[in-house]
């Protein structure tokens, strides 16, 4: 049977409306992580390290992307629950133009100033090559990338879930082929990483839009729409909060990164830069799940079915809670397998990861819950209360942590950080649930 947004979810059908979202966004982040094996083991700690460094600042041009589809996303699921149809075509269609339109100026602004941001970032000498020519290479592909985000929220909204999972299946295989072709066969360095990833993210994007741009069985389509400043402010501002935290997270990366430079050195970056890639694989599943809950709590508060919100808030509590109890258990104890993949090269390095990873595991317990509950509330079209969570929870309270820690713990306080972060994010997302209960007539 067919789940629709209009449908009423048990467990086991979020599950099963949420997985492909959730596998879909766990392919991204495996091929992203197959750069970073490939360029550790093939090119060298100092290429990784370099890679590592820049790739806050692409990651940021790239989350303009996630902020239309996310924000726009809600919209558009409201419209629809609202029994608007070809207003939500409308919006649809305004919103892929906007992030054709910024994917090209970020790139150009992107391709022209990355040599002196990659020396902001604080590439050495040794980096800084490796660090302009994967960032120019990537940012080549970045309107692609944009694409790709938007499309992994829209194709949700449009209760084609499993086309958006086949779209990034196949990016992701082919990112992965074209990794050890041009890496490890032709040898191209960090070049060949980035022209993997930019041709893995020209499948992903512009496969949907093709399906898109023909007749199709999807609830959304192309239609003949004006810009609309109104609503694209409106979608925009509703995904800040998935914007802020992209940025947020990408800041976050640069001062642990200028921390671990002076606490561990180029040793303590590398380490630094395994436990993201490690992350992005755990995080992408509460992002997937959000992804395709989004739509559905969207659809629900446009019709004004409050029984409904409710339930689909508790059941996402308590299925978020018990993959982050799941994930930490996991991560410790695959916490010395993972550093020997990436890093097993290095005695000294894989040891430090190791022990870093055991103690950045506990940031799973409570990272599911602060995400989904940010979300929420982008669903609900309150982007204020989402931005609130997200700032709070990705630079507020870890920008303190990784300033104030090491003092006290030294690099052991570094590791130690985001965990801690994570945990006061909590009791902040469990006052916002709390406080707009009767708002949203969800309690």
């Amino acid at each position: 049977m067919k789940i629709q947004l209009s449908s009423h979810f048990t467990y086991k059908s979020l599950i099963a409306y949420c997985i492909s979202p959730i596998m879909m966004m766990v392919f991204t982040s495996i091929y992203g992580v197959v750069d970073g094996f490939f360029v550790s083991n093939y090119v060298g700690k100092i290429s990784f390290a370099a890679v590592n460094l820049v790739m806050p600042f692409i990651m940021v041009l790239g989350g303009v992307g996630f902020m239309i589809g996310t924000g726009g996303s809600a919209l558009i699921a409201m419209t629809l629950g609202q029994g608007k149809q070809e207003r939500a075509n409308q919006y649809f269609t305004m919103l892929v133009k906007l992030t054709v339109l910024l994917g090209i100026l970020t790139s150009v602004i992107g391709i022209v100033f990355m040599r002196p941001i990659s020396i902001l970032l604080g590439a050495t000498e040794a980096m800084l090559e490796d660090c302009v020519v994967y960032g120019r290479t990537v940012l080549f592909f970045n309107t692609a990338f944009m694409l790709q985000n938007v499309f992994q929220t829209f194709l949700a909204a449009a209760e084609k879930p499993k086309l958006g999972l086949a779209a990034t299946t196949a990016a992701g295989l082919a990112n992965m082929v074209l990794d050890a072709l041009f890496i490890a066969v032709f040898q191209w360095g960090v070049a060949g990483a980035a022209i993997a990833t930019g041709i893995g993210q020209c499948i992903g994007g512009l496969l949907p839009f093709l399906y898109f741009a023909r007749p199709n069985t999807s609830r959304l389509r192309f239609a003949k729409a004006r810009m609309e400043a109104g609503a694209l402010l409106k979608a925009c501002a509703n995904g800040a909060s998935e914007l802020m935290s992209n940025i947020s997270t990408s800041l976050i990366s640069v001062l642990y990164n200028l921390q671990l430079l002076k606490f561990a050195g180029e040793n303590g970056v590398a380490a630094y830069g395994t436990l993201m890639y490690i992350q992005f694989i755990f995080i992408a599943v509460f992002i997937g799940y959000t992804i395709g809950t989004g739509p559905v709590i969207s659809y629900h508060y446009g019709a004004g079915n409050h029984k409904e919100l409710k339930n689909l808030l508790v059941r996402s509590l308590v299925l978020v809670s018990a993959a982050g109890v799941a994930m930490t258990i996991l991560a410790w104890a695959l916490a010395g397998p993972l550093a020997g993949v990436f890093v097993g090269y290095d005695a000294e390095l894989a040891a430090m990861t190791r022990h870093a990873f055991q103690l950045f595991a506990f940031s799973f317990l409570m990272s599911g819950v602060n995400i989904f509950a940010s979300a929420f509330f982008t669903a609900l079209n309150n982007g204020v209360v989402s931005a609130a969570i997200s700032f709070l929870r990705t630079l507020g309270f870890q920008v303190l942590c990784v300033l104030a820690l090491p003092v006290f713990f030294g690099l052991d306080g570094i590791w130690s950080s985001i965990a801690v972060a994570e945990m006061l994010a909590c009791v902040v997302s469990a006052l916002f649930l709390t406080g707009n209960r009767k708002r949203y007539h969800y309690g």
